[in-house]
């Protein structure tokens, strides 16, 4: 049951960010919650593997790499996804920054119920 909530609230993120950022368009909520499925996906099994590879890259920088890891996997999505566009790497990554900060306050809600 949470992560079926965790996947709406990213759908809805995915939706309020794409209104008012010029470059990212999604056609519907069903290609929201396709993109939120998607993003899951590619954030469990191959977030991991560019972490891997690019590991004395992230080092070098002290981590700020990953920022471009996500710019990566916001960009495979837009790839796997016909109903969703994000039109260049800056983009993606500002629309990866806001999309980690909105989830983070959504998915604060959750973790604050589970308090009581």
């Amino acid at each position: 049951m949470k992560t079926i909530l965790r996947i709406l609230l990213t759908a809805i993120a995915v939706v309020v960010l794409a209104s008012f950022l010029p470059g990212v368009e999604i056609q519907g909520y069903t290609s929201a919650i396709l993109v939120a499925v998607v993003l899951g996906l590619l954030r469990i099994t191959v977030k991991p593997l560019l972490i891997f590879f690019t590991l004395p890259a992230t080092i070098v920088t002290l981590g700020l790499f990953l920022l471009v890891i996500n710019a990566v996997i916001i960009l495979l999505a837009d790839y796997f996804v016909s109903g969703f566009t994000v039109s260049g790497f800056w983009i993606a990554l500002l629309f990866s920054v806001l999309l980690s900060i909105f989830q983070s306050v959504l998915y604060s809600f959750l973790n604050e119920g589970k308090q009581k």
